[in-house]
């Protein structure tokens, strides 16, 4: 009687995972598959008379000596750092403002997610508007109403690139603020209490007792951004197209270029593979970092 209960329970619970097995296989496995299926073929639009020839892994040599390729990686790269970082520090300090109780936090929560919440293609319009180089609010702001002086912001390469992490992380601070609030909470008010007693300054308290107890919530809200950095497409699109002079592109707009602008389908294919090697590369060392200071809390 127990065997048969226990058989049917997993049966049961098997039937409830299968959908999600199979939703995942059909819309992250499938798709995976196929860009490396794709990337071992020589695929170009413009000539459906080729055919798909296989070529291996011609098309992964020619991609690491793509100059346009390296550099775009040395752009993502950059751009995944830079913005990461500073999200980090602006979510965290989002975080320790809106875990102090006081009037009205529950309004002031909420209009901090606003940015987050605004589409990716609007908010990347606002910010391409803003930094215009004659009606934009940038200029304005530095310059006044001496047009003689408004610098093309988007024009130049340097300010370029400085533009595009600027308004992604206007936008996704606050999300790493949010991810972050998570592991506030949970800290006792005992230690704090203790620490001041004890006449550790405000500073000393966040050094010694927030920051190493919300560290796993830190790398969790790291690891989002990562990945999600690594995958910047539309902000590029919208603002730049990747100009001035190649200064803002990155993997996946260089990869979008191949498949659709020029018709490189295999090409663009190897692309979008090594941008998910990289990501997962990058994923699992951070969740190895995660697992790691998990397990030190519980040895504590």
């Amino acid at each position: 009687m127990k065997f048969s209960i226990l058989t049917r329970e997993r049966i049961f619970a098997l039937s409830l995972l299968t959908p999600c097995f199979l939703f995942v296989a059909l819309f992250a496995f499938y798709p995976i598959l196929y860009s490396v299926y794709l990337s071992m073929h020589k695929i170009i639009l413009s000539l459906p008379g080729l055919g798909r020839p296989f070529v291996g892994l011609d098309n992964y040599r020619a991609l690491f000596h793509d100059r346009i390729a390296l550099h775009s990686f040395i752009n993502t790269m950059l751009f995944v750092f830079t913005t990461t970082f500073f999200e980090i520090v602006f979510g965290l300090a989002i975080a320790l403002v809106i875990n102090k109780h006081f009037m009205g936090r529950g309004i002031v929560r909420a209009a901090i997610l606003v940015p987050w919440a605004i589409p990716t293609v609007v908010s990347s319009q606002m910010w391409r508007f803003i930094f215009h180089d004659k009606y934009g609010l940038m200029n304005y702001m530095f310059f006044g109403s001496d047009t003689s002086a408004y610098t093309a912001w988007l024009a130049d390469p340097g300010t370029a690139f400085i533009a595009i992490v600027v308004a992604d992380v206007w936008k996704t601070s606050s999300f790493a603020g949010l991810l972050i609030l998570a592991g506030l909470p949970i800290i006792p008010d005992d230690l704090y209490e203790a620490a001041r007693i004890d006449g550790a300054s405000a500073w000393q308290q966040f050094r010694k007792i927030t920051l190493p107890l919300i560290k796993p919530a830190i790398l969790i809200a790291l690891l989002f951004r990562t990945m999600d950095a690594f995958r910047v497409f539309d902000l590029v699109f919208v603002m730049t197209q990747g100009g001035p002079a190649d200064s803002t592109n990155v993997l996946q707009f260089y990869g979008y270029k191949k498949i659709f602008a020029e018709g490189l389908m295999g090409y663009g294919s190897t692309i979008s593979v090594m941008v998910f090697l990289i990501t997962l590369i990058i994923s699992v060392f951070y969740i190895r970092m995660i697992g790691m200071g998990m397990f030190q809390e519980k040895g504590r």
